[in-house]
């Protein structure tokens, strides 16, 4: 099998992994939503050192983000759908062992329970009851701690993907969009530091580690990138005009 009792930690419980579950794609959104602040602000900033013109600014934002939505989402799919995969293979193979050990199988299921606390009689007759329910449920349930009827959804992981990305990418753009031409930068600059350090503190906050060590990452790396992009861009524009 792919996975026996005896093995399992404690974090491996069913409620557990349905909390790592749900703290996992919260951290995933954050993290989208942190990637679509900086790689927007990054270019709008950019142009923007470039020219002053807002609709040109205005364009590059717009494609800038469209194009990192839907690369998230491509590389969410992707990744997702190798995971349902693996999914439907471990499903197939418990299905194929029931099939052609189901008695190997009943007493494995007992064996499973009986490591969990249970006697030997307990643990046999709660095996058999729930194999006579629904075997496959039972085994891929106790043994990998999936549920055949909710399996991962690629095209779920792609929607919310673009979706962080697609709200994070929103505060620079309008940002930079909205403010006088003097003040563009300026302002773009300070709206994406404090978004910067609300999504690292919340990360930290998810991770359960300490709060100012990696927002203050995430704060200078942000701002090291809108620099060094900002750079680039007076230097392009010095040299084309």
């Amino acid at each position: 099998m792919i996975k026996r009792a005896v093995d399992l930690e404690p974090a491996d419980e069913p409620h557990a992994l349905n909390l790592s579950s749900r703290l996992n794609w919260l951290r995933a959104g954050v993290l989208g939503a942190n990637d679509g602040i900086v790689s927007v602000a990054g270019l709008v900033v950019g142009v923007a050192g470039a020219t002053t013109d807002q609709p040109a600014i205005a364009t590059a934002g717009l494609a800038g983000l469209v194009a990192g939505a839907v690369s998230m989402a491509l590389g969410e799919y992707v990744s997702v759908s190798s995971q349902l995969d693996g999914e439907r293979t471990v499903l197939a193979q418990e299905s194929r062992e029931l099939a052609e050990d189901p008695e190997g199988e009943l007493l494995e299921l007992a064996a499973i329970y009986e490591s969990k606390g249970l006697s030997s009689r307990t643990a046999l007759v709660v095996a058999r009851e729930l194999t006579e329910h629904d075997a496959l449920a039972a085994h891929v349930d106790a043994e990998l701690h999936l549920d055949a009827d909710e399996l991962t959804n690629p095209w779920h992981a792609a929607g919310a993907s673009a979706l962080a990305f697609t709200l994070g990418g929103l505060l620079p753009l309008v940002a930079i969009l909205l403010p006088p031409e003097g003040a563009r930068v300026p302002i773009t600059v300070v709206a994406v530091l404090l978004a910067l350090a609300a999504t690292g503190a919340l990360s930290a906050r998810i991770s359960g580690g300490r709060l100012w060590r990696p927002t203050l990452r995430i704060v200078l790396g942000g701002a090291i990138a809108l620099a060094v992009t900002h750079g680039i861009g007076v230097a392009v524009g010095t040299m084309v005009g």
